[in-house]
């Protein structure tokens, strides 16, 4: 008997729910395809407003022949053929960490293919991280400045008031993260998508009237370009970067929307409308030389020019918040892998997970942000401070790939030497291109990206030797419960819960509890909080119970790096697996303790100071916990390190 069913014989209830079901899916995709326009694509769809124009820059003594103009539309359209499209588009998005991406995740995936803590991957993480994070002050500045220029088009008078608007704009941005942006996101996804749609339809407008722009598509012209003009066309190669800089927090983000709506946007629209864009200005400056002083805004007609400006700035807003929301993303993932302190961290949200706000990351960013505005003063100025650090950051990326094709995707080693390389020829490149703007303004990127990295590179360092000094001084948790077992120590009532970083040593706060208090609970608990590699943890895997004696149980909980540990719902899980308290009756020890610098402490003396400063800005722990501050018992001690 045929077990073909016809579409009719079906009955009408199972047709309709699988049809249903289907319609759900799509439309979620589609939906998520939408907000990635809105958050996603923010920084790197903002970069019309000042690429071309910084790169064809160079030459506004010399004057423009069509076939520069073409040279450099074909280094800018093959630079997102191959940078963004190939490498992050389509192949470091293969590379995600349980749905998550960014240098960190990367960072985390590499240690977990390596099978350990190999310092190549932490010093390439830790470097990249640190200098995506200098270059994340310049995205609002420059975005929000160059959107803003375009007053001077309107009325050259208005030209005084692009400074102070900016700075106006700039801070109430900043202080708007408090609230929270789940609210605003929502209109984020239709703005982008008119604005992409008006850059690509200008385009088009300009090219019908230059049909010659069409060579930049070949890549024949941009590399003729570069050999043509020698040292120029390496400084104009710098400018061109401009073009693909958000390509890094493009990856960042995968994991707030997935991998397959990023890439449809980016594949049916962003990319065709970044091209188009890029196209018309090029058509534009070959019919009007004189365009190149801001090519953007003069595709517009004059009664669409104010319109255009509205749009570019609500746009260049939404990319900077992107990048600020990336920003917080990035200090939360360093601090759960323990690359920084504990900073308080702010949930805006009842049901995203990751809409947070840090307030410290938040007043250094707009301080940073603002300092550069008043530093640089324009657009162009800031374009030469802008892309070097980010450039480094893709060199450390593909770095890190290499290790994950290699020995998590079991690639043979020529064939993943050969695939990264090819990418990291064209970093390397840029890279270089890039390092004649150190003395022009190239140096507060890596300045800042520096000075990030000796804070994570100190914290590591300093809290790896606290933590060997500590298990040097403590007793094993094993001989102390046979000492226990014959002192026999006065018994109280109720839970006591001792958080430990070294589970098979006791923990200082247990020994000074011991010493001054001479009590004992009658149910003791030490816990172990861990960082996993991996973006977040299940809840069937979130604790293990381990029963050390009648008395004490050793509890360790796993928590991923993407996720903000809160103590008291892992423990109310728990009671389902037998492990029986009251929170009422409960009390959480702490060692709070008080550092002094060691005179052979292992690190320099200027570290030890750091360190030392740095533990004073952490939140404490109880907060951190989330915890209830009136069941926390803090004991203190002083100890050098």
């Amino acid at each position: 008997m045929s077990q073909n069913v016809s579409k009719e014989a079906v009955p009408p209830s199972t047709y309709n729910a699988d049809s249903e079901t289907r319609s759900h899916s799509s439309e979620r995709f589609w939906i998520l395809a939408l907000g990635s326009i809105g958050v996603v694509f923010g920084d790197i769809g903002t970069s019309p407003l000042y690429a071309l124009q910084t790169a064809l820059g160079q030459f506004k003594d010399s004057g423009l022949a069509a076939e520069e103009v073409i040279g450099v539309i074909s280094l800018i359209v093959w630079a997102l053929l191959i940078v963004v499209t190939a490498k992050y588009v389509l192949f470091l998005m293969q590379a995600d960490n349980k749905g998550e991406g960014g240098i960190l995740s990367l960072k985390a995936l590499a240690q977990r293919a390596l099978g350990q803590r190999t310092t190549i991957a932490f010093l390439l993480g830790v470097a990249g991280a640190s200098l995506f994070s200098g270059d994340a002050m310049i995205t609002p500045a420059i975005s929000v400045l160059s959107a803003l220029e375009g007053l001077k088009q309107v009325n050259a008078d208005l030209a005084p008031y692009v400074l102070p608007a900016t700075i106006v704009i700039l801070v109430l941005l900043f202080t708007a993260q408090s609230r929270g942006t789940a609210g605003v996101a929502a209109f984020f996804g239709p703005i982008m998508l008119a604005f992409f749609v008006v850059n690509a339809g200008l385009g088009l407008f300009h090219i019908s009237a230059e049909w010659s722009i069409l060579q930049a598509l070949s890549p024949i012209p941009g590399l003729g370009f570069v050999h043509a003009h020698g040292t120029l066309g390496v400084i104009v190669l710098g400018s061109v970067f401009l073009a693909v800089t958000g390509a890094e927090a493009l990856y960042a983000d995968m994991g707030h929307f997935g991998r397959k709506p990023i890439q449809a946007a980016w594949l049916f629209l962003v990319l065709p409308a970044l091209i188009c864009n890029y196209l018309g200005q090029g058509a534009l400056i070959i019919n009007n030389p004189k365009a190149v002083e801001n090519p953007y805004y003069l595709l517009a007609p004059s009664w669409g020019l104010v319109p255009l400006i509205l749009l570019s700035t609500v746009a260049t807003v939404i990319a900077s918040q992107a990048v600020i929301t990336g920003a917080f993303s990035l200090a939360s993932q360093a601090i759960q892998l323990g690359l920084l302190p504990r900073l308080e961290i702010v949930h805006t949200s009842h049901t995203q997970e990751g809409q947070i706000f840090i307030p410290r990351v938040n007043r250094i960013l707009l301080l940073g942000v603002l300092a550069l505005v008043l530093l640089f003063r324009s657009s162009d100025a800031l374009a030469n401070a802008y892309g070097i650090a980010v450039s480094g950051t893709m060199v450390a990326t593909t770095a890190l790939a290499f290790f994950v094709v290699w020995k998590l995707w079991r690639w043979p080693l020529w064939a993943a030497l050969a695939l990264v390389c090819g990418f990291l020829s064209i970093d390397i490149g840029f890279f270089i291109a890039n390092l004649y703007k150190v003395l022009d303004g190239g140096w507060v990127p890596l300045m800042l990206g520096g000075a990030v990295f000796a804070l994570m590179w100190t914290w590591s360092r300093g809290s790896a030797i606290l933590q060997i000094k500590t298990h040097r001084d403590s007793i094993p948790m094993a001989d102390l419960i046979k000492m226990l077992e014959k002192s026999k120590p006065v018994r109280v009532k109720g839970t006591a819960v001792f958080l430990t970083n070294d589970p098979t040593s006791a923990p200082s706060s247990l020994m000074h509890n011991l010493k001054h208090n001479k009590v004992l609970h009658e149910k003791v608990v030490l816990l172990n909080v861990r960082t996993e590699t991996t973006p977040r943890v299940a809840a069937a895997n979130r604790f293990e119970i381990e029963p050390l004696s009648p008395d004490f149980t050793l509890v360790t909980l796993h928590f991923g790096y993407m996720e903000q540990p809160h103590i008291p719902r892992a423990l109310a899980a728990m009671r389902k697996a037998g492990l029986k308290f009251d929170i009422m009756t409960t009390s959480f020890f702490f060692g709070r303790r008080s550092l002094k610098p060691s005179p052979n402490s292992g690190m320099p003396s200027w570290q030890d100071r750091l360190f030392i400063a740095l533990t004073k800005q952490a939140t404490s722990a109880p907060d951190f916990f989330n915890l209830p501050s009136d069941r926390v018992v803090e004991l203190g001690a002083q100890m050098k390190v």
